[in-house]
């Protein structure tokens, strides 16, 4: 699992730098988006994922890794606008880049947590069901948010966010590291 933890530290570490890189482009904009906008925002990058799998090519020359770091990036928007409520005031980009960190620590503890249970099956795992994964966790976070983000039984929007990230991630240590051990 060592591996796995230097894996995940090195796409937090990609994700982060474009993340970084956008704020200074754009200051905080995103933070008018409901969750809502930015769940829809995360199913157009995941619809295209899925639209390049099954076409075998894409005609904006691009590739899956940027959209798959876009659906975490987005999460983390989306976590961040649950705690924080939308809003068109700017905020320091130094309190954003806080959060974003405490997200991103938080999703690997429950990566870290579910890999000790599961014994890393995910590495078994085509990265093609990562996207089928993380479209169902779409429509979930869809439903959940049609009911004003009420739920009888299941994990609220935050769990569905969390779990869509650490997805993206198994998805970004296959393409960025397997293809070269």
């Amino acid at each position: 699992m060592d591996r796995t933890n230097q894996q995940y530290d090195q796409v937090i570490s990609i994700c982060r730098n474009i993340f970084s890189k956008k704020m200074t482009d754009y200051g905080t904009a995103w933070r008018i988006l409901r969750p809502t906008s930015l769940t829809d925002q995360i199913y157009i990058k995941a619809q295209r994922i899925r639209s390049i799998e099954e076409k075998g090519v894409a005609k904006v020359d691009e590739g899956v890794k940027p959209e798959f770091i876009g659906i975490i990036n987005y999460c983390i928007m989306g976590l961040i606008q649950l705690e924080l409520g939308p809003s068109d005031k700017q905020v320091p980009n130094e309190t954003i880049q806080e959060l974003y960190d405490k997200y991103f620590n938080e999703a690997k503890t429950l990566m870290m947590d579910k890999n000790h249970d599961y014994g890393e099956a995910w590495r078994n795992m085509r990265v093609s069901s990562y996207t089928d994964l993380i479209l169902m966790k779409i429509q979930r976070t869809k439903q959940i948010e049609d009911n004003q983000g009420k739920t009888l039984i299941s994990e609220g929007i935050d769990a569905n966010y969390m779990d869509m990230i650490n997805y993206s991630v198994f998805a970004m240590i296959k393409i960025e590291f397997e293809n070269n051990e």
